[in-house]
């Protein structure tokens, strides 16, 4: 219908199907006519939700396109010997049923093109900048991506749930999938698998920084501003990672031929959490620590949070350096002096080395180390102007 050279948009009833109001004599037959509209409605908007949730199988697609099954397979696999007005008429009918092939049966067929990525936590931020880093690649290869995340307490009395999630996903829905901070010394190989700051030098290929150059790139930073007793808020001593930040913590003071307080370092997870009671018990010493090396930026920011508690000024009585350089770290208040580790590089790499081997190329190595930097904000200052 156009009125004033616009469409109108169709109404349930026509005009004269339109009861008026007014020709009824009591407000019940007024309830009963409404009441049988809004029936007519709630009806019309349930069959349109029915016949759009209804699954739509690839007989369905043969049917409306006036092909065989067989030939609409073809099309979807791309191969020959179907003429290119068939396969417009096919394709025009998939677009408009939203027809998709399952991954399960993808997979059947040969390549699903999905990767997969099994992360713990997407709250935190390195894990999103990771997740980037490897989406940024994947969509550039025409891969899909398919994240799996779980919250590890839920597995706490389960410490192979990593490799039997990588079990159920590698070589079915997927073609290769990456798991990133992994708490597993070993993973299954017969698949194509990478992962991301591992717990050791494996089987499969790792990606990481340069985390030992980068921990004692920023105690030596401290060093040079006059600092001598410098706590380290480090991170689960399971991760490769953590245990290289420390050495290069303990690397830069023996390197300047300070003794390392055993009572400076103490023990944390990456998690916001745990270091919060960590830098509390730095903070607590009977001779604290003039500055702090935090094991990630989300560490960073505890110690941060525990000094405004305690009326601690950073950097006047406490200089503070994170590692990671998330987003966040230029934000805090004060900015963050921490280590860029090229998150997002992190997961690039990982997702080309994956690539790669699902291409069935030979990676050259095991482990793939990216340079760490020390970005210098406001969270440090001299210890000679400290009073």
């Amino acid at each position: 219908m156009v009125a004033n050279g616009r469409p109108q948009r169709e109404t349930l009833l026509s005009r004269a199907d339109r009861p008026s109001l007014r020709s009824f004599d009591n407000p019940a037959q007024i309830e009963y006519t409404l009441g049988n509209v809004i029936d007519n409605v709630s009806n019309l908007i349930y069959s349109h939700m029915k016949k759009q949730l209804t699954t739509v199988r690839i007989q369905d697609v043969a049917r409306e396109a006036g092909v065989s099954v067989s030939t609409v397979s073809r099309v979807l696999n791309e191969r020959y010997g179907v003429s290119s007005g068939t396969v417009a008429r096919v394709q025009k009918v998939i677009d408009e049923l939203g027809y998709s092939s399952s991954l399960a049966a993808r997979s059947m067929r040969g390549a699903t093109n999905v990767i997969g990525v099994i992360i713990f936590n997407l709250g935190l931020a390195f894990n999103m900048e990771v997740v980037r880093g490897i989406d940024q690649v994947v969509q550039t290869q025409g891969y899909d991506l398919m994240v799996y995340t779980s919250n590890r307490a839920n597995h706490s009395g389960d410490p192979t749930w990593e490799r039997k999630v990588v079990n159920q996903l590698n070589g079915s829905i997927i073609d290769g999938v990456i798991v990133v901070t992994p708490t597993m010394l070993s993973l299954p190989t017969n698949f194509p698998l990478v992962t991301i700051e591992p717990c050791a030098e494996g089987d499969y290929p790792s990606v990481l920084a340069t985390n030992f150059a980068g921990a004692q790139e920023a105690v030596q930073y401290l060093i040079g501003l006059g600092h001598r007793r410098i706590g380290l808020v480090g991170g689960t001593s399971r991760l490769l990672s953590a245990r290289q930040r420390r050495q290069g913590y303990e690397a830069a003071h023996h390197a300047a031929g300070l003794p390392v307080a055993p009572e400076l370092y103490v023990d944390g997870d990456y998690s916001y959490h745990i270091a919060l009671d960590a830098a509390r018990q730095l903070f607590s010493l009977a001779e604290p620590p003039t500055a702090i090396l935090a094991g990630n930026d989300e560490s960073a920011f505890a110690v941060l949070e525990v000094a405004r508690e305690l009326g601690i000024s950073v950097p006047q009585q406490c200089s503070v350096i994170g590692f990671d350089n998330t987003r966040e770290s230029r934000y805090s208040s004060p900015p963050l002096t921490t280590v860029d580790q090229s998150i997002v590089g992190l997961g690039s790499r990982a997702a080309e080395l994956l690539i790669q081997i699902i291409a069935g190329q030979s990676v050259e190595n095991r482990l793939y180390e990216l340079p760490t930097q020390l970005i210098v904000r406001e969270s440090c200052q001299p210890v000679a102007t400290i009073g």
